[in-house]
Order: C-alpha cells, then structure tokens, then sequence
C-alpha cells in the first residue's frame, strides 16, 4: 500500500510538472486582446512569427458548442510548430449563443479576419496567405468562411468590410460539417436513437433566435459546409478521432458518448465524398486512414508556406 501510494505521488509530481510546463512553453503574443467589433468578446491575440518581413497568417477559432470557450485554448504545440515554420498565428474570441443567436457568432469570425485583413501592412501579414482553422464549434465556423462566396462589400463606408474574406486554405478539428436537420436526424437515430426529437425542439429555435423550424432551417443550411462547397473554394485537412465503423462508447458515460456522437467521423466523409465530386482538393484523417498530411500543421505548411 505504502508502494502504490508513493508511485501515486509520483504520477501526479510527473503530470504536474508536465502540465506546468506545456502552460509556461506557450509564448504569450505580441498584441493581446485586441479589439475588433464592438462586444466585450470581440477580442483577438496575435503572434508575429518574423516581424522583419511579411508572413503568412493562421487564424484559430476556438470550440465549445457556441457556449464556452476562449482564444487561449489554442494548442500549444501548434502554435509554436507554425511560428517556427514562419507562420504568424492568430486566436479569437466570437460571441457565445447565449449572448447573441447563431450566426451572430459566424459574423464575429467573418469581422475579424476582415479586420486582421486590414491590418496587413502594418502587421506584416501577407492577405494572399490565410489559413484558418478551429476544433468543434470553431471547426464549424472556420468551414463556414471557407465556402461562402467573398463577402467583402464594396459599397461599405467602412474600409473594413471591404475586406475579402476568401481564405488559402483550411482545417477542421472534429468539426460538424452540417448544420442541416435532415443529417442531424438521420445520424441521431443511427448512433443515438430516441434523441432525435430533441432537433426539432424549441431548444433548436433558440439557438437560432427564431419562432418556427422552417426559419431554424433555412438558417442552418446557409452556415453549413455540405451546403456551401463549390468548385472554386479552397482545400481543407479534416481529422477526427474514431474509425468509420468504431463501436460507440457506453451510454454510461453521457458526457463521453454525447462528445463522440457530435464529433463523429461520418460529418467529415459527407464533405469529403461531395468535395471528391466537385474535384475540390480534401483530406480526412482518422485513426486507420493514408493521407498525406498527418496533422493540420503540416497541412497548413505546405499550403501556406508556397512561393
């Protein structure tokens, strides 16, 4: 027992101390909480991986179901893995749900890379060069950018939202590829049946700040990937955790099982079979699968790094 206690101790010295040390190893950013919309969450970090010439720029989103989260949940070793590489990185913050209705957080994502955009030559970011990428609800949006059609606006008095928001390329950690019912319901009656009926709840309507589903609909679909892609739209590296056909986690775990049905690898070969299709460049990475990024970083590299 005395054994076990003190090997016990030492795991737990172990972790710490490793924990410690990922925290302290993340570099804090040249400019921090930078202000680009008018709410308090409308806040941006900003790295220069070479502030003597211009570099390309990734942009993190952050994840948490539109409900919680923040730009200092931007991976470590990521971060410090694309400065090496001579890519300057950025992270923000977009409002939550509960402050303002979906897309009001896509909005925010679209004014802050306009925002960065506008900000290139004094920032040293090449605007040719913009990758961006986000884990869960960020991978959502992050996709959301990626496909819509450019929505700069040349009739703007704002010089801002003259900005192009068309982007180099992008990836998506576990993200959600539809926002779309009809998937959502289909796909809840194969992995968690008797849930189902929770997608057509007034909980849906909230979310989306309307009165009826065909409203919720209608504004699912236009921040959706499988609805927006087209021939002209940019590459992405997609990973998720689980092989096709891995056997689902006990229900014992809610939270456990909840996170591996929403982060399911089924949302990335939906994109990927369409963007196959319109012969639009996609890499999916699960466990078992050949492609030929191993990680967003290195996707991201090749991408933005070429002359």
């Amino acid at each position: 027992m005395k054994s076990l206690k003190t090997i016990t101790i030492i795991v737990l010295v172990f972790f710490t101390s490793h924990l410690s040390f990922a925290q302290e190893s993340k570099p804090l950013p040249d400019l921090a909480n930078v202000k680009y919309g008018a709410h308090e969450r409308n806040v941006l970090d900003i790295w220069f991986a070479d502030k003597s010439k211009i570099t390309p720029l990734a942009i993190y989103i952050h994840g948490g179901g539109f409900d919680y989260g923040s730009k200092e949940k931007i991976n470590a070793r990521a971060l410090s893995q694309l400065l090496k590489a001579g890519i300057s990185v950025a992270s923000i913050n977009y409002r939550y749900k509960k402050i303002a209705p979906l897309p009001a957080a896509h909005h925010d994502a679209k004014k802050a890379l306009q925002f960065i955009r506008s900000k290139a030559d004094s920032w040293g970011i090449d605007k040719d060069k913009i990758g961006v990428w986000g884990s869960s609800a960020g991978a959502q949006i992050s996709m959301w950018l990626a496909f819509s059609d450019d929505m700069a606006d040349a009739e703007s008095a704002n010089p801002i939202e003259k900005e192009s928001t068309r982007i180099t390329c992008v990836a998506s950690n576990i993200g959600q590829t539809t926002m779309e019912s009809d998937f959502w319901i289909k796909h809840l009656a194969k992995y968690a049946p008797g849930t189902e009926a929770e997608f057509k709840s007034k909980t849906r309507l909230q979310i989306y700040g309307v009165e009826n589903m065909e409203e919720a609909d209608e504004i699912a679909k236009s921040i959706s990937a499988l609805a927006l892609i087209s021939t002209d739209d940019p590459p992405i590296f997609m990973q998720y955790f689980m092989n096709p056909n891995a056997i689902a986690p006990s229900k014992d775990n809610p939270k456990k099982f909840k996170g591996w049905v929403i982060h399911h690898v089924d949302f990335g070969i939906a994109l990927k079979e369409k963007m196959d299709e319109l012969n639009v460049e996609a890499h999916l990475k699960y466990p078992s699968s050949k492609t030929k990024y191993n990680s967003l970083v290195e996707f991201f590299i090749d991408k933005l790094n070429k002359q």
